[in-house]
């Protein structure tokens, strides 16, 4: 995404998330807890547009999305949109879901790492959020369902069978896309889909914890990674090997890799500028 400012002003309230930037790091929290935070056709615009927003900003250099209430996201509301996309014609259905995978994009290519914050269930859309992030920190109590075939749909949708693969492998990712079985947190730490098992009521703590860090790093060296996983993911060896050359190269003319050299000399921590 463009770091560069669009004509649109900052949006200072968003009307389907809790958003919150304390020292670098943004808390976006899913705000409908009374639904199990059930997404409607708002709350997927503004996790798109939320997103552009604050990959345009230098203050943000950690993210943390997280689910009010009982559980994560239990996928999209079952009156709200699939009742309303039952009376849509063609092209409208195609706009709405184009712009569900704009979100997946938009979490994807933000320049900031994204560590989700996983309680109680994260279904359908919800487990794809949670897939697209680059952290998965998951409460004992969290279950991920990928129920779009439950529903009539294909397993694939929001780019679910690109990145589950990717992250599981192609078996398990069959098993879930295809099944919709729900996977409970100690299954999905076994075959990879979480990064990191939290103690039971702190997945939360855990993650603010992880995104703190994140944000007190080499937050260029982080974007430039983030963006080479996702990248090379389908690129050839030599294609990926020049990209990371070229990269590296920028990179080492930055202040972030001067920096290492004379904290290291110094004997003192590297004071990281993002630069």
């Amino acid at each position: 995404m463009s770091p560069f400012t669009g004509s649109a002003a900052r949006t200072e309230r968003w009307r389907h998330l809790r958003v919150d930037l304390t020292d670098g790091v943004a808390t976006v929290t899913l705000e409908r807890p009374e639904k199990l935070n059930a997404l409607t056709f708002g709350a997927y615009a503004d996790l798109r547009d939320l997103l552009a927003e604050l990959s345009r900003e230098r203050a943000v250099r950690a993210l943390v999305l997280a689910g009010e209430g009982r559980g994560f996201c239990s996928g999209g509301d079952v009156d709200e949109i699939i009742g309303a996309t039952l009376s849509m014609d063609t092209a409208q259905l195609l706009d709405f879901n184009r712009m569900t995978g704009q979100v997946v994009r938009a979490v994807r290519e933000c320049p900031f790492p994204v560590v989700a914050a996983i309680h109680g269930v994260a279904a359908g859309a919800g487990a794809v959020l949670a897939l697209a992030a680059d952290f998965r920190v998951a409460d004992p109590t969290a279950r991920f369902a990928f129920l779009f075939t439950r529903v009539g749909l294909s397993g694939g949708d929001m780019g679910a069978a690109y990145l589950l693969p990717r992250v599981v492998g192609l078996g398990h990712a069959t098993r879930l896309l295809m099944l919709g079985d729900p996977v409970r947190a100690p299954e999905a730490e076994r075959i990879g889909l979480v990064s990191e098992l939290a103690e039971e009521g702190r997945a939360d703590e855990a993650a603010q914890a992880l995104a703190r860090r994140l944000s007190e790093g080499p937050a260029l060296a982080y974007a430039q990674t983030k963006a080479l996983l996702t990248a090379e993911l389908d690129m050839p060896l030599a294609a990926a090997v020049e990209l990371d050359a070229s990269t590296q190269a920028l990179l080492m003319t930055g202040e972030d890799y001067a920096e290492f050299h004379a904290a290291f000399t110094a004997k003192r921590p590297p004071k990281w500028r993002g630069r």
